[in-house]
């Protein structure tokens, strides 16, 4: 999510070493990092890990990534419900909107067809997609951006939260980077919370675009899937069907 959020802003986070330095010549190419060897770096930010022992340039080092377009699935895995409905969306897609350094474009889609194509029921050979199947992706207009007067509402109350949380600390905090306070208190809890909800919002008025009937408010809530009990795939007692991404 660090990533992400970077990837989302302008890298002031990373700088190239000095031409001073008797580091070795960066390469320009569109394919290499910002930086001249961010193996051996001093700052972290650079690199990251997957498992604490590999290491890997941050994708957010690259400069050619700043203020990428980052396609996000908010119900954070595969639903495959008989009426189209929706599971709730995970709150991570809220630090999307709120901690880049400029509100992003927020452009909802609705995608439909998948479930012909690659049902999580399929037997042998599941690997292999079916065909002849129909597919179809509707877009919704930009809801995001400088224009948006909800949203920039909602990352002003952010940043206030932000600031206060700094003069708490005593010290700034990285770009991406939470602390606790940020992570569990009831006010940001609570953005987070507004801010998914609003993103569902527009996802379902591209739904009812679509042609589709409007969902029971109930379904965009953490509390109704919480009835799935311990399952976590195969086929819900709602007639879903529930598989990893």
């Amino acid at each position: 999510m660090t990533e992400a959020v970077r990837l989302m802003s302008h890298p002031s986070f990373t700088t190239p070493y000095s031409s001073a330095t008797s580091a070795p010549p960066v390469d320009k190419s569109i394919s290499s990092p910002d930086i001249t060897d961010p193996f051996s770096s001093p700052n972290h930010t650079y690199t990251y890990s997957t498992n604490g022992i590999d290491t890997f340039p941050a994708p957010s080092a690259y400069k050619t990534r700043q203020y990428s377009w980052i396609h996000i699935f908010p119900e954070g895995r595969v639903h495959q419900h008989p009426q189209k409905m929706m599971r709730y969306f995970k709150w991570g897609i809220a630090r999307l909107i709120l901690e880049p350094d400029e509100c992003p474009d927020i452009v909802p889609m609705w995608i439909e067809g998948n479930d012909q194509i690659m049902h999580e029921s399929r037997k042998w050979p599941r690997f292999i997609p079916r065909v002849n199947k129909r597919c179809g992706i509707w877009f919704g207009d930009n809801v995001g951006g400088d224009g948006s007067i909800m949203f920039n509402e909602l990352r002003r109350k952010w940043r206030e939260l932000v600031e206060e949380d700094e003069k708490k600390e005593g010290r700034g905090f990285a770009m991406g980077v939470l602390s606790d306070g940020l992570k569990y208190g009831k006010e940001a809890v609570a953005l987070r919370e507004e801010c998914t909800r609003q993103i569902r919002g527009a996802v379902l008025a591209v739904r009812r675009k679509r042609g589709l009937p409007d969902e029971d408010p109930k379904v965009g809530l953490v509390e109704t899937w919480r009835q799935e009990g311990g399952k976590r795939q195969g086929k819900m007692e709602d007639g879903s069907w529930v598989g990893r991404t």
